[in-house]
């Protein structure tokens, strides 16, 4: 029987314990620093129905999955959320994208959301920058630029203006 060259495949990536050691004090300061601004941890299934990750990001995001065939039904948890619900989830993500350079099949992705059950107050976005900056800060970064991407912002600028929304 021919020995067989452990490898990692290609796309997926492999910590080994140095790298592993800086990985966990990252997610460290990440989960304090979100917790610090009153968001949750929560852990959610890696596989979603696709109308719902499709309902997110239309046809680009249909080149980005994977595709499973079989599965339960979406469960949701209404009911035991009080809202707005402020959650983070740091973990493992996977795309169907081809590998190259700087992109992974699988990756490690530091999510916060804020979920509400109506309108949100355009507070819970506001306070975005000033969390990534904490987190960004802590994690010994020093020289980052933090883009702002809101069509209520920009919006707000052409009204500023007296221009309409067209």
């Amino acid at each position: 029987m021919a020995n067989v060259q452990p490898r990692t495949l290609s796309g997926f990536m492999e910590l080994l314990p140095a790298r592993q050691v800086q990985f966990d004090r990252m997610v460290s300061i990440l989960r304090e620093t979100y917790s610090l601004y009153g968001f949750t941890p929560l852990d959610t299934p890696l596989i979603e129905a696709s109308e719902v990750l499709l309902a997110k990001g239309g046809g680009e995001t249909e080149k980005q999955i994977y595709r499973f065939m079989k599965g339960d039904t979406d469960l949701l948890n209404d009911g035991q959320l009080t809202f707005p619900f402020r959650r983070f989830q740091i973990g493992k993500g996977s795309g169907g994208e081809r590998a190259q350079r700087g992109r992974f099949r699988e990756f490690y992705q530091a999510d916060i959301d804020v979920i509400g059950d109506g309108a949100l107050d355009i507070s819970n976005e506001a306070e975005i920058p000033s969390i990534i900056y904490r987190a960004f800060t802590a994690l010994g970064l020093k020289r980052f630029q933090i883009r702002v991407n809101n069509r209520k912002i920009l919006n707000g600028f052409y009204a500023m203006l007296g221009l309409s929304q067209q």
